[in-house]
């Protein structure tokens, strides 16, 4: 068992001249499967093209309501991904509906992430997601012990959208998602993110031109450098961003949030003017 799973965190405070003790012991043991979650608000679904899975997304409608007036993500609040595998077409991809969406086949596991106060302090600062808590369970809902042990890979995979209450689904939950589809761009230096692939897969600039990536995908991407202190903020469906590359050379690059999502920039060098 991790060191935090077990963690005994004790919080004192000076009420009436005393002391109070409060005991929180916070870990995926903690969390319980959510009998029924078929029939709470399904807020949002998502293609992974990257992992050929489809996946729904539920809470309560009093959380959907609060965070639609404008509130914060309350305490107590718990979120449920049902991650189904997509059915697959005969060459082996993913099958789409009428809506141009995957069309779900088996469940395959449930994860979920819920909120308690003070849940956060048994979790390491440096991988901490506030007070949220991640657990996963088996279709039948036992807890997936595996995934369970390997659990700091939720707070890290969620670390990056620390503005948003490290809820990846925020837009969704608000009722903010757009729901158009992105209108993919075509000039030199700009690459588009769709399908879980850069398009095209390598981009050709001068010494001091910028590249611009847009976002195309339901899923939030983050563009990385390899190798170099270089990288956008976290892109959200619609949203753009630039890296300007000074230097010639190749640079490959990665999707942080997607590691096996990888694109390569070359740049030429400058001409010198006669």
């Amino acid at each position: 068992m991790k060191p935090y799973k077990s963690m005994l965190v004790v919080a004192m405070a000076a009420v009436a001249g005393g002391l109070v003790m409060v005991n929180v012991n916070a870990g995926p043991e903690q969390i319980r499967f959510p009998q029924g979650f078929e029939t709470w608000t399904r807020y949002g679904d998502v293609d992974r093209h990257d992992s050929k899975q489809y996946r729904e997304l539920y809470t309560s409608a009093a959380v959907v309501k609060s965070v639609r007036e404008g509130k914060p993500i309350p305490d107590g609040t718990v979120l449920v991904m049902a991650i189904y595998a997509a059915k697959l077409d005969e060459k082996g991809e993913p099958a789409k509906g009428a809506d141009g969406r995957f069309v779900k086949d088996k469940l395959s596991a449930v994860t979920v992430m819920e909120k308690r106060a003070g849940w956060g302090a048994a979790v390491p600062e440096e991988w901490r997601n506030g007070d949220w808590q991640y657990a996963s369970f088996t279709p039948d809902g036992k807890p997936n012990e595996k995934a369970n042990t390997n659990i700091k890979n939720c707070f890290v995979c969620h670390k990056p959208h620390e503005k948003q209450d490290f809820v990846i689904s925020l837009a969704k939950l608000s009722g903010t998602f757009p729901t158009s589809a992105v209108a993919l761009k075509t000039g030199a230096n700009d690459v588009n993110i769709a399908g879980f692939k850069f398009g095209p897969g390598t981009v050709k600039v001068a010494a001091g031109q910028e590249v611009t990536w847009t976002n195309a995908d339901d899923s939030p991407h983050q563009i990385v450098v390899t190798g170099k202190p270089q990288q956008t903020a976290v892109l959200l469906k619609g949203q753009s961003a630039g890296i300007k590359f000074d230097e010639a050379g190749t640079f490959g690059y990665i999707c942080s949030l997607h590691p096996a999502m990888k694109g390569t920039v070359e740049v030429a060098a400058k001409v010198a003017a006669k």
